[in-house]
């Protein structure tokens, strides 16, 4: 209230999603009440956030709704620059820079760098850097960040807009990936969805076990849902990451006809043109018998010289560190698989390259070089040699009291230590 200007705040509407804790019943009421232009909304059952929100967005008048969680914190000036791009365009979603608030100190960290949303092919939803493409048009630092998705703590879109897009989707139970399908949805229905730099909010993250969390399977029962619906033909990318999803999927599918037909009646766009137009940079893995991720396969990169596999653990979600030899395990620190990019990629959260820094073998960013040899690239032998394309060196595997890492060195048939193989872990072949 003290920081959106009152011209521009037609109500705030307070939901309590039936609330068992104390000072969240008469207390606020009597608080509320002291409060010009605030309205309190009790439930009388247990909607979850989804819910929740889709009660306050039926209940409200206002041309714009400003979806919050309660755990934030905004700052002057937050509001105007979400108001701005709506009314210039009415089928804009936005979202404002989202700030960290430690929810044990409640310390206040501010973002240094321009991020946008994306997900990867399990439909997690995370934060990146805007690629080097995408800062080539902005006109400066405070330009709209065109985002593949947004989180869902804070966003803003017009009210008309999102009752005729089908607001939230109501068979998305509780919450968990509500954002990633609204966002989707936008997209491929004609919107679009921005980060506004201009405009700041914190955010309380909550690291420990609360009550409120949805358990595994009803998160995983969403994304399913969200893939069925959404993700057409490139569904079977996500149940070859998430086995659990593909044998829930089999034992009880969704019921998606009424989203289905709204995805008829608004004309939207299949999945491939949101990888094409929206998020080139999601990688699309490949079907490579021997080499990748062929039907939920698994593939270790084995050497033979010393029985021992490739292994990245440390740090395993960012790049710059060296891999190293492990025994073989089925955990996700050991994933690898190859592509007729030649590249060879690891992770099936974040998608890591094999590179090359001092002759060491490590992993960085996937790189667009459009160079001929570039080096990410490998020629994977059927000797087992794994030749670097831009030196013409082999992979080798150095295990001794002071190293376990793999470098290149000069290629040599007869040295086994140089001789690798993809082998696979599980595999479940129908769907």
């Amino acid at each position: 209230m003290d920081t959106a200007p009152k011209r521009f705040l037609k109500e705030i509407i307070l939901v309590d999603d039936l609330s068992n804790q104390g000072h969240l019943k008469a207390a606020l009421s009597d608080y509320i009440s002291k409060l010009d232009g605030v309205r309190l909304i009790r439930s009388n059952k247990r909607l979850g956030v989804i819910g929740g929100r889709m009660l306050g967005a039926a209940r409200a008048t206002g041309d714009a709704l400003i979806f919050m969680d309660s755990h934030c914190e905004c700052h002057n000036g937050w509001l105007e620059p979400l108001l701005d791009r709506i009314a210039f365009d009415r089928t804009r979603v936005v979202s404002p820079v989202i700030d960290v608030i430690d929810w044990k100190t409640f310390q206040y960290y501010h973002s240094v760098d321009s991020q946008r949303g994306v997900f990867n092919w399990n439909l997690d939803f995370h934060w990146e850097p805007i690629p080097e493409n995408e800062q080539k048009w902005r006109k400066s630092p405070i330009s709209p960040i065109q985002s593949p998705a947004i989180s869902g703590g804070v966003l803003g879109i017009n009210r008309h807009y999102f009752q005729n897009i089908g607001a939230y989707d109501p068979g998305i139970l509780m919450w968990g990936i509500e954002n990633l399908e609204l966002s989707l949805r936008v997209w491929l229905c004609g919107g679009s969805v921005e980060v506004l730099p201009c405009s700041r909010v914190g955010h309380v993250y909550q690291k420990h076990a609360h009550s409120s969390l949805p358990d595994k399977e009803t998160v995983m029962k969403n994304k399913i849902r969200v893939a069925e619906i959404w993700l057409d033909s490139f569904k079977e990318i996500f149940y070859k990451r998430d086995l659990a999803a593909y044998l829930l999927s089999k034992a009880e599918m969704p019921d998606c006809k009424e989203r289905l037909q709204l995805q008829m009646r608004l004309r939207c766009k299949n999945f491939h043109w949101f990888l094409n137009n929206i998020y080139p940079e999601l990688y699309v893995p490949e079907d490579k018998p021997g080499y990748s991720g062929e039907a939920r396969q698994r593939f270790l990169l084995y050497n033979i010289g010393t029985g021992f596999c490739a292994d990245y653990e440390t740090k395993w979600n960012t790049g710059g560190y060296p891999i190293i030899l492990a025994p073989c395990s089925s955990n996700g620190n050991q994933h690898f698989e190859y592509n007729r990019r030649r590249e060879i990629r690891f992770g099936t959260v974040v998608e890591l390259c094999v590179d090359v820094r001092d002759e060491q073998v490590v992993l960085q960013n996937c790189t667009r070089e459009n160079r001929i040899e570039s080096r990410q690239q490998w020629n994977v032998q059927k000797s087992g040699q794994i030749i670097h394309a831009f030196s013409g060196k082999c992979i080798e595997a150095v295990r001794n009291a002071t190293s376990q890492d793999l470098f290149l060195r000069p290629c040599n048939k007869d040295v086994t230590q140089q001789l690798w193989r993809f082998e696979q872990l599980s595999v479940i072949n129908e769907r």
